[in-house]
């Protein structure tokens, strides 16, 4: 591979990337990366999806790694063990949700325990909070929150959409979460190959040794990347794992 660094780990993003829109992985991405393992590469999906919407997709892969879970705060081992949490405090995730009602915005949350949306649980402060999000149509209501949540400094911003905001714990995001796995592997983030759709996936792509925005990707991504491969409708994984890593 010349210059290019030797991939001993492949980091992908579920939603807009190794999944089609009917949240299906295609035969020729599910080939590809049965091919990285068979060759010896760990393959981790690193998804802002909480571990209850991962671990059916995991073992259908035959994965034998780690799993990166809401944008890092959670990172799970290859026996299903809970190897790191980062909860998002509970004063901070009623704050956030008193301004989804001031805004009148959707907005989700996921706890340790399950998904919320548009609702709350009554025992809301005995959950250990993982993310918030914020689900807004407006562009105007959606600058206003950004900007109060960046005033905060407490929070790590990003999105997986154009219309959303999601809020983990400060510092934690994918790339934190996979610096951590590749200390327990024994690797480099240069040995890393990163595929991702949005900005929750620019820190995993710049830190990584090859990143790979997907062909439908927000603009930044695509800047943020290395590469930019086909769209997640054409098997854009399957294509980048073909180009760097197998």
């Amino acid at each position: 591979m010349g210059e290019y660094p030797e991939i001993k780990l492949i980091a992908i993003d579920m939603d807009g990337t190794l999944l089609d829109a009917n949240h299906q992985v295609s035969e020729e991405n599910r080939h590809a990366i049965r091919e990285a393992e068979e060759k010896g590469i760990k393959v981790v999906l690193s998804t802002g999806r909480a571990i209850r919407t991962v671990k059916d997709y995991a073992v259908s892969l035959e994965l034998s790694s780690y799993l990166v879970t809401v944008n890092g705060s959670e990172i799970w081992g290859p026996d299903g063990e809970l190897v790191e949490r980062n909860p998002v405090s509970t004063s901070l995730i009623k704050w956030m949700w008193d301004m989804s009602k001031h805004h009148k915005t959707h907005f989700w949350a996921i706890s340790s325990t399950g998904n919320w949306h548009n609702e709350m649980p009554e025992d809301f402060e005995k959950h250990v909070w993982l993310k918030f999000g914020f689900d807004v149509e407006d562009d105007k209501v959606r600058e206003l929150i950004l900007k109060d949540l960046e005033a905060r400094k407490e929070f790590e911003l990003s999105n997986s959409s154009l219309k959303n905001i999601e809020v983990n714990a400060q510092g934690i995001n994918k790339a934190k979460g996979l610096k951590n796995v590749c200390d327990l592997l024994g690797i480099s983030m240069n040995n890393v190959l990163a595929i991702g759709d949005s900005l929750n996936d620019v820190a995993m792509i710049k830190e990584a040794g090859i990143g790979v925005a997907m062909g439908n990707a927000q603009d930044a991504v695509k800047e943020a990347a290395n590469w930019v491969t086909a769209t997640n409708l054409e098997s854009g994984v399957a294509k980048a794992i073909h180009k760097w890593a197998i």
